[in-house]
């Protein structure tokens, strides 16, 4: 081989490698939690954003605590979930935001048609939780420092009642996310507490029925934040941000607006409003 046709071989070979990584596609990781993957929003509205903007987003579904941690390990760009106390504890203890909230639905029991509690019609959750307690329905807790679980635990301090003292007995912890909590509660006939939006997209619903609901202390708000790049270098901030922007904007609000399951809205856009109680 002549010198100058390896010289013109080596130069190629060099070239691909620097092609390849311009033309990779870029890409983000957020850790969010099930309510948003179970339910079938991100699958609506990642291809919007993908499509506007050529970013890929790479979802780690998690519970609300789980996914905090990741965040806090570096191992997500931006986090979306549904705990205000804990996301502002993330922002405090200087590991990602600043925290906007993006949207929100609620949280209802759901449980037997037989309902051996008597909470069906009962709009005041702690009435209707101390119930389940006294009649020692089976309750199936997710059990999994999700933002859901963390809802439970403040509703039963706020009824009065440790559950922890019917633990093994009527009280069942499973450590796991929404879909089988559900799954769990419609296999024997318990009460959950759950999501309206996972509860909309989910079909194994058995004999399980909305019986709680509308009580205000229910209101299930979610939040996004950038994980802080000063402690975690690697964090892709223009794609993450852009991510972060278009779910705030008009556009993105649209696209939460327009997710549906059979004509109902699953989430409620309020990026442009105060959260109630803010």
């Amino acid at each position: 081989m002549s010198p100058i046709l390896r010289r013109a071989l080596a130069a190629l070979l060099f070239a691909l490698p620097v092609a390849a990584q311009a033309q990779a596609p870029r890409s983000i990781t957020v850790a969010s939690t099930t309510s948003t993957e179970q339910s079938g929003l991100f699958g609506h509205i990642l291809p919007i954003f993908t499509q506007k903007t050529g970013i890929q987003v790479r979802v780690v579904a998690l519970g609300t605590g789980q996914a905090l941690d990741v965040g806090r390990r570096g191992d997500a760009d931006v986090v979306f979930v549904h705990d205000r106390a804990a996301e502002e504890r993330f922002v405090a203890e200087g590991f990602g935001g600043p925290r906007r909230h993006v949207m929100y639905n609620d949280f209802v029991i759901v449980g037997p048609a037989a309902d051996p509690a008597r909470i069906q019609g009962v709009s005041d959750v702690t009435e209707a939780l101390r119930r389940i307690a006294a009649a020692r329905a089976p309750f199936v807790s997710r059990g999994d420092r999700s933002g859901t679980h963390a809802a439970e635990l403040r509703l039963w301090q706020q009824a009065g009642v440790d559950p922890a003292a019917g633990r093994g007995a009527w009280y069942r912890e499973i450590g796991q996310g929404m879909g089988p909590a559900l799954n769990t509660g419609a296999a024997q006939g318990g009460y959950v507490l759950t999501d309206r939006g996972t509860w909309l997209s989910f079909r194994n619903r058995q004999d399980l029925r909305i019986l709680s609901e509308g009580d205000a202390r229910l209101f299930n708000q979610y939040g996004v934040m950038l994980v802080n790049p000063q402690r975690h270098p690697h964090v892709k901030v223009a794609e993450s941000q852009a991510f972060i922007d278009w779910i705030l904007s008009a556009e993105g609000q649209a696209a939460v607006a327009g997710y549906r399951i059979n004509g109902e809205q699953l989430f409620f856009p309020n990026a442009a409003q105060p959260e109630p109680g803010a």
